[in-house]
């Protein structure tokens, strides 16, 4: 049974969930049953329902609650973010709606991935949330999140201020999955700090329409050897307008980044893939790659890879490509007995399963189980 709640936490279990939060929260990457988890957090439009801690040694809570418990948190807040960025960020900062606490304590690792899932039922609403995620020194954070929202709804906006903090050591697996309605806009504004020896590993998914996606988040590497992988898997679906990217900035000696960027784009879909690395000092390596796949004469995919050395003694390189399925890899398809359909569905699930290294099994099951149920709409 989880821990005890707080006030405004309503659920004793996720399977009391109502039938169609469940349904989208699953679609999401959430375990509902909470098997092969570390600990759990669902909050529903402005409310956190639940929380619930499997693992010692490990956090998941509503951040007003951690702000309470850890004055010191106010430190890490609002540090990789700017909070005057733009008018997402200033809404963020004067309108909040709680978000989550994620800590490992130090030399702590995660046995079973934590979850969470930010949920939106109520149309028109606007959801501002801040989530701090911190590994301390030597720890290790497998993390599965999942927004999402009511499938009928007409129109919302989710706005996602996240920090993460990866000390001396210290390893984060970040995995969002976002299955949102077509109807919603949605601004995730994030910022990683990653320390000597750090890993972090931000991995992205989004598979069915959405009214509008801007994402651009930022990694420093400010520690010897850090290193930070951004990988994004995107299907650009309907009148979807998706600018999707990420940046990394090479700071210190040895850190290495890589990005790896998949996207399609069907219907009347367009489709903006961004990776920009700058390397600042000597010793950083960084590789860049965008492709994308255009299933439709209406849609469009713009790449736009972007390099910067600021020293003589870095190594930086990017690939980019668009186009469309090869017709002589659907024929070798369909001289094996498939129908055209069928084919061009295997070559689609092909191009978006690449291989992620370093990510955990648990989490390369969820985003192989969400690309399966998006290509059967294909």
């Amino acid at each position: 049974m989880p821990e005890k709640m707080t006030k405004e936490t309503s659920l004793t279990c996720l399977a009391e969930l109502a039938a169609d939060a469940r349904r989208d929260a699953e679609a999401a990457g959430m375990a509902i049953d909470e098997k092969g988890r570390s600990g759990s957090f669902f909050q529903e439009d402005h409310s956190v329902i639940f929380e619930h801690m499997l693992s010692k040694g490990l956090e998941i809570m509503d951040i007003d609650k951690a702000r309470k418990m850890y004055p010191w948190l106010k430190e890490y807040e609002w540090t990789l973010v700017d909070r005057n960025k733009d008018e997402y960020t200033k809404m963020a900062d004067e309108r909040p709606n709680h978000g989550y606490f994620i800590r490992a304590l130090p030399g702590v690792k995660t046995s079973f991935p934590l979850q969470a899932c930010l949920y939106i039922g109520k149309d028109g609403l606007a959801q501002c949330v801040h989530n701090i995620i911190i590994a301390e020194e030597g720890s290790q954070l497998d993390i599965i999140t999942g927004c999402t929202s009511k499938r009928d709804l007409s129109s919302g906006l989710h706005v996602g201020i996240s920090e993460f903090f990866v000390k001396k050591n210290a390893v984060i697996n970040f995995t969002m999955i976002h299955n949102w309605a077509e109807g919603m806009d949605v601004r995730p504004r994030s910022g990683a700090r990653v320390e000597e020896n750090g890993v972090f590993v931000s991995n992205y998914v989004t598979l069915n329409p959405l009214k509008t996606l801007q994402m651009y988040p930022t990694a420093r590497c400010v520690g010897k050897n850090a290193i930070v992988r951004f990988n994004s898997i995107i299907r650009g679906r309907g009148k979807s307008l998706l600018d999707v990217g990420s940046r990394v900035l090479l700071e210190a000696e040895g850190s290495r980044a890589e990005m790896l960027a998949r996207s399609i784009a069907e219907d009347e879909a367009q489709v903006i893939s961004r990776g920009h690395m700058v390397g600042s000092v000597p010793g950083v390596k960084g590789h860049l790659e965008c492709n994308g796949l255009l299933l439709s004469d209406k849609a469009s995919i713009k790449a736009v890879p972007e390099l910067e050395g600021k020293s003589p003694d870095i190594e930086l390189s990017h690939e980019a490509a668009v186009g469309k399925l090869a017709p002589e890899e659907i024929r070798y398809l369909m001289a094996r007995g498939l129908d055209e359909d069928t084919a061009k569905s295997v070559l689609i699930r092909g191009f978006l399963k690449v291989e992620l290294p370093g990510m955990p099994e648990e989490l390369r099951k969820r985003i192989d189980a969400a690309i399966e149920a998006s290509s059967k709409g294909l």
